[in-house]
């Protein structure tokens, strides 16, 4: 009989990790939403098309990233037009420093590779399932119950995806009598992470602008950073602008539980202020997300997620780099499956 791996969250990392598993073991991934991909979120409205969390996925030339993206098929796969420029706290914009690389997505948005990703992966997917608590059983396997009283397991392993505030949520309220779990709790519970809220804002007129993006490198800025999804073939039609306005986390903390009107209403008006165009102050539509757990600021101590690895208990995800990148997510996910492969495969 296979090793049984069970999998919180199908966002990039809970879907590469299973992948790297196929063959090696019976896999269950246990997602809350509807969907795959995590916070590599596309939304469709008004005909466009806009990936509103993570942007792009970044590519770093010395990584094999690139061939095994093309090897999930190239159909509808695009490149990101434009480069990344920057701006202080006082708004002043100047081109970036060259640090940006090839940026791809998809003509379909960008859950298409966490799509397609899942499509070349056998492991069972259980959708709009709501993990609410785990447990260690004395035979040493995990059970996992959600929401709606069901349980799931028992599993050899079980490797918990979500961002860090959520999956240290999991690891108090486990049912694990071990020292362990409080210390692995509290090196989970002090990844900081940053709160963004995500203003869209569409404008019936295109924008000429010698960018793609704008970051703020201070973190000092209400905005921290600007995209123009117009520069992805595929996602606005021409002749139209629509702007990815991601606000500062201090900013997101103070309005995240405001009206979405009002906040769009007013991330407007620092766009309009940014770039310096009373226009873009009157968008003819708008959308809007919170996300509270947005991007990772800080790396976690790995010492105690080595020793509860030796206990069956997995955590990945970007936080454990502490880089809000969807490659970073690919990569931790990855890397989990493989040791999980050596740990099963040796017992």
């Amino acid at each position: 009989m296979d090793p049984r791996v069970g999998i919180v969250g199908a966002g990039v990392a809970g879907i590469a990790c299973a992948r790297e598993l196929d063959g090696d073991a019976e896999v269950t991934i246990v997602e809350k939403s509807r969907g795959v991909s995590g916070r590599a979120a596309t939304r469709r409205k008004n005909g466009c098309r806009y990936d509103h969390g993570a942007n792009y996925i970044d590519l770093d030339p010395d990584d094999d990233l690139l061939p095994l993206i093309e090897g999930l098929g190239t159909e509808g796969l695009v490149d990101v037009e434009g480069p990344v420029w920057v701006f202080d706290h006082e708004g002043e914009i100047e081109p970036g420093h060259g640090e940006d690389g090839r940026k791809l997505t998809y003509e379909r948005g960008i859950t298409g590779f966490a799509k397609r990703l899942a499509a070349n992966c056998e492991a069972e997917m259980r959708t709009e399932t709501r993990v609410e608590s785990l447990a260690r059983g004395e035979d040493g396997t995990w059970t996992v119950a959600d929401t709606e009283g069901g349980e799931w397991g028992p599993f050899d392993a079980l490797v918990l995806t979500p961002p860090a505030p959520q999956t240290a949520t999991l690891l108090a309220n486990a049912d694990w009598d071990d020292p362990l779990r409080e210390r692995l709790h509290d090196a989970v519970s002090a990844v900081p992470f940053r709160t963004v809220l995500t203003a869209v804002l569409h404008y019936p007129f295109a924008l000429d602008l010698p960018y793609y993006a704008l970051v703020n490198t201070d973190k000092d800025h209400e905005i921290g950073w600007l995209s123009r999804e117009e520069c992805k073939p595929g996602h606005v039609p021409e002749g139209e602008s629509l702007l990815i306005c991601q606000m500062g986390g201090e900013w997101s903390e103070a309005h995240y539980d405001g009206a979405r009107e009002e906040v769009c209403a007013e991330a407007a008006r620092l766009v309009a202020g940014l770039l310096g165009d009373d226009r873009l102050a009157s968008p003819d539509w708008t959308d809007h997300q919170g996300w509270r757990y947005a991007i990772p600021e800080g790396a976690v101590d790995r010492s105690a997620l080595t020793d509860a690895e030796g206990a069956g208990l997995y955590c990945t995800g970007d936080w454990l780099v502490g880089k809000g990148r969807v490659s970073e997510a690919f990569g931790a996910g990855r890397e989990t499956g493989k040791r999980i492969q050596t740990r099963l495969g040796g017992a």
